[in-house]
């Protein structure tokens, strides 16, 4: 299986069987993750050399404007598309085996969890997985320490409070806040 065959079954919504060639292909992928957010995290990288690794954990070109500080975690890494000007912040760990795309000048605070894999609630079938995107607006500000679930997109402008768990869609030029995550207040001019 090749990473645009993972990308596109991983895209499709079918659910990934225990044991199945995607599934092996996933853990194929997250050996590679673990092996290069070791590189980025174990010592001081300057950015152009810290560039590099980031288009390999990810396994496609991101802009120049691109900013990340290590450490950072993830998975898979192989389905994350980041925009211009995407800031991300110590700590993160993303899981983005279900897609996570964040657009253009989204800030990313410290500690900050996209989560885009769910198992299966029944015991029988809990090592089967569901997966759902994830995606990020443009000029969207999260805050430290919050989580965002699976198949949530966080619309333009909007704000995710520090701390907050993410379960249902955000509007555009709101603020959300909270366990589970509800709307605060919107964001005017």
């Amino acid at each position: 299986m090749t990473i645009q065959q993972f990308r596109d079954f991983m895209n499709s919504g079918r659910p990934v069987e225990a044991n199945s060639e995607v599934h092996q292909m996933f853990h194929q992928l997250s050996q590679e993750a673990l092996r290069i957010t070791a590189e980025i995290n174990g010592r001081y990288h300057e950015p152009s050399e810290l560039h590099i690794l980031l288009e390999q954990l990810l396994g496609r070109p991101i802009p120049d404007s691109v900013c990340v500080f290590p450490p950072f975690h993830t998975d898979c890494g192989k389905n994350t598309m980041l925009g211009e000007g995407v800031f991300i912040n110590m700590g993160c760990k993303f899981q983005d085996q279900g897609g996570i795309t964040i657009d253009e000048g989204a800030l990313i605070g410290h500690n900050v969890v996209l989560a885009t894999i769910n198992h299966e609630l029944m015991p029988e079938y809990r090592h089967s997985m569901s997966y759902a995107p994830i995606h990020i607006g443009r000029r969207v500000w999260i805050g430290s320490n919050a989580t965002i679930l699976a198949g949530v997109t966080v619309g333009d402008g909007a704000v995710v409070a520090a701390g907050a768990v993410v379960t249902k869609d955000v509007p555009s030029n709101t603020v959300v806040g909270g366990v589970p995550a509800r709307v605060i207040k919107t964001i005017s001019e």
